[in-house]
């Protein structure tokens, strides 16, 4: 049984099962990683991430002093000691003090705590080093030794994270040298040694040719201008999301700015994740921020030839058939397949037998020969499954992954720049190698940082656990930040693009405050949303002496900053209706509106109201107000106007606030109980019976309107002839309680 509960605890920090049964044939590692696993778990108080996972093993793999581990335990469980080159730091320290009590304060200084490196930092040593062999890089190209630029790095920056320095290289390299050509794939030639002088020339030359066709020190945005471009843009397995309407301002934006083409293509190679549902959202979407696709395409359009490639990946001794299972090839350094080396007459037969079904899921895949940017070895080109595909039925029970179709899908349609976010910069080892290794065109592939906002989960898995737990009612409830739900808020398209370039491009992910989208959102509704008046808790007001016999219609400018914009027409009879907090019997100190003794204006009528009597029911609630009128030229000034209703509509209003209590629900550090216990429960509150002017009487969903005093609201697809439902968009102005 202990050697089960062992087994559990290895494979919970990450270990292959495989690496966690020869780790309990060792026992003095595995007593020691159990110590090292148990004392980060009650520190931390939750399960540990891979990432800490890997230096608790290296910690327990390499510590000769046990008496230290408790220590160093401390520092990794609390992130003090969160990389490869600290923990390395850290054993060398404790090595060169047997016997000394530590002193905390110079073994953090010697370990890097608390040393912050940015990405940003990174991006400019990185910069400075490849400017500094600039000249040799460009003659080189990448037969250049990359490890220079990187150690030069390093050396710049001791406490950066070493995969973050790689990374950054590869992508300024490929920047600078675009993808690799069939001449850099070649193994590089031995030459004799060229005279100093003639180095210097053909350096010069190389400069003068290349240095300007490709300017480094300009931003991504920069690159761009200036090219033809053809961009593609998503997979279609959810809706899209504030964060995606980042990535389609910039493939569209950029692509129409430069006189180029964009691409909306589906990646639809899982049958098992993909609803029409989506296919046609997406479009929607893509179609109501503005833009409009040069083709809509989609990967199951190029099955067939993707199949063919396949084959002859196998052909060139770049791919084999596996039967490793899912499970076998999880962890940190799984094993390599036993049936890498396999014939590759025999890859094909099992290929063809994978497409005729012969397989279970599972039981064979089609990996190839390659080792990833993250250590990832031999991805996964092909898989089975028995799921019917939406468009090509069940003519295929094998389906290519997203990192064998992408590049293969860009190449196809001459796609220029592949432009994605930076998570996918640990596949672009895979992009390039599939293209040279089929030897068809290559496009390049460039990243940037995702956009997030605080108080929301975008997450498709978490948004459908929000929807089966009731909190909201689909993708597109309001309170979530889907482009479907945003547009049924009323977030119009033009705001949602103006916030997406006020947020610009970055290589370092962006997450910004809602409120910032909300400011957007008022800038162009106030420009654009005609005014009305309604009231959401009404209180009857009857006016004693009004001055005609029977209604008088008002006509009221539906831009009152700007009249030019038109008017519309209201009526305003004896009986009015107005806000049940416009009044107080008993008012305190500041209040300005109707009270005992103090009259207000009613907006857009020229009249003043002054209480003359208060009718209240028999649980002593004020039931309906008397009231006397003049008009507002004949007296003093009042100190406020109030909006009012008369002869209204009824309708519901929906109140909408932060769906999440914190700002980072999905943090276990800020959310213990996770995203689901942090729901606020007073994120949307109904009004049934609000009154509104009857100006709206004809507004359709998605009609949008500033409600005078209480924000800026748009007609639900609930609505109803006769029973209109308004969704609130944001208010006036932004909560100042809101942080």
């Amino acid at each position: 049984m202990a050697a089960l509960d062992s087994l559990s605890l290895f494979t919970g920090l990450g270990l292959s099962e495989h690496k966690a049964r020869e780790t309990l044939k060792n026992t003095a590692l595995s007593a020691q990683l159990r110590e090292a696993a148990t004392q980060a778990q009650q520190t931390l108080g939750c399960t540990i991430d891979k990432a800490t996972g890997t230096l608790l093993y290296g910690l327990a793999s390499r510590l000769r002093d046990p008496r230290r581990l408790s220590f160093l335990v401390s520092y990794i469980a609390n992130r003090k000691i969160h990389t490869e080159t600290q923990l390395s730091a850290a054993l060398e320290y404790v090595r060169s003090h047997p016997l000394d009590p530590i002193n905390t304060m110079d073994f953090e200084q010697e370990c890097g705590v608390g040393i912050v490196v940015t990405p940003e930092q990174i991006e400019e040593a990185v910069e400075a080093a490849i400017n500094r062999h600039r000249p040799q890089l460009l003659v080189e190209r990448y037969h250049f030794n990359m490890g220079l630029l990187m150690g030069e790095a390093r050396a710049a920056l001791k406490w950066a994270d070493g995969k973050m320095i790689k990374h950054e290289v590869d992508m300024q390299v490929l920047h600078l040298l675009g993808p690799k050509t069939e001449t850099d794939l070649e193994k590089k030639p031995k030459v004799a040694k060229a005279r100093p002088e003639e180095t210097d020339r053909r350096t010069a030359k190389d400069v003068v040719e290349n240095g300007e066709a490709v300017v480094q020190t300009l931003s991504l945005m920069e690159q761009l201008r200036g090219e033809a471009l053809k961009f593609h843009k998503p997979e279609p397995n959810g809706i899209l999301h504030i964060g995606h309407a980042k990535a389609i301002n910039f493939n569209f934006g950029y692509a129409k700015a430069n006189n180029g083409i964009c691409f909306l293509r589906f990646d639809d190679t899982n049958p098992e994740k993909e609803e029409a549902k989506f296919f046609t959202a997406i479009c929607d979407m893509v179609a109501w921020l503005g833009y409009t696709p040069y083709k809509v395409t989609y990967a199951s359009n190029y099955f067939d030839q993707l199949y063919v490639w396949a084959e002859e990946l196998i052909r060139r001794g770049q791919a084999y058939v596996c039967h490793q299972r899912g499970e076998e090839l999880k962890g940190h350094n799984p094993l390599p397949s036993p049936w890498r080396d396999r014939p590759t007459e025999e890859s094909l037969l099992l290929f063809e037998a994978m497409r005729k079904g012969k397989f279970a899921e599972g039981e064979a895949t089609l990996r190839m020969k390659l080792v990833m940017e993250d250590g990832k070895m031999d991805p996964v080109a092909y898989r089975v499954k028995y799921t019917p595909h939406h468009r090509t039925g069940d003519t295929w029970c094998i389906y290519p992954t997203y990192d064998y179709t992408h590049c293969l899908c860009d190449s196809i349609e001459h796609i220029t720049h592949s432009l994605c976010t930076k998570e996918f910069q640990a596949r672009r080892s895979s992009y390039f190698w599939l293209c040279n290794a089929l030897d068809v065109y290559c496009p390049v592939q460039w990243e940037y940082g995702r956009l997030n906002l605080h108080y929301a989960v975008v997450s498709k898995r978490k948004i459908l656990q929000l929807v089966a737990a009731g909190a909201v009612r689909d993708w597109d409830d309001p309170r979530l930040f889907t482009l479907t739900a945003l547009r049924r808020r009323g977030f119009p398209p033009e705001a949602i693009n103006n916030f997406c370039a006020r947020v610009g491009v970055t290589v370092a992910q962006t997450t910004m405050e809602p409120h910032l989208l909300e400011a957007c959102v008022r800038d162009v509704l106030n420009d654009t949303a005609p005014r009305a008046m309604a009231v959401l808790e009404p209180l009857q007001v009857v006016i004693a002496n009004f001055p005609a016999a029977k209604s008088l219609d008002i006509q009221v400018p539906s831009f009152p900053a700007d009249e030019t914009k038109g008017f519309h027409q209201i009526p305003f009879g004896p009986i009015v209706f107005i806000e049940r907090t416009d009044f107080r019997e008993e008012p305190e100190p500041g209040y300005k509106r109707l009270a005992w003794g103090q009259p207000v204006g009613l907006r857009h009528t020229g009249y003043i109201i002054e209480l003359q009597h208060v009718v209240k029911g028999p649980s002593g609630c004020v039931e309906r107000l008397e009231v006397t009128c003049r008009r507002a030229d004949a007296g003093e000034k009042p100190k406020a106007f109030i909006h009012w209703v008369s002869q209204p509509l009824t309708c519901e209003i929906r109140l909408y606030e932060r769906l999440f209590q914190h700002k980072n629900p999905e943090d276990p550090a800020e959310v213990p109980g996770g995203f689901l216990s942090d729901l606020n429960p007073a994120s949307l509150q109904v009004v049934e019976a609000a009154l509104v002017d009857c100006s709206v009487a004809l507004a359709k969903p998605f009609d949008k309107f500033q409600f005078e005093r209480l924000g800026y609201f748009s007609v639900d697809p609930d609505s109803r002839q006769g029973q209109l439902v308004f969704n609130r968009t944001v208010t006036l102005k932004e909560d100042p309680g809101k942080v």
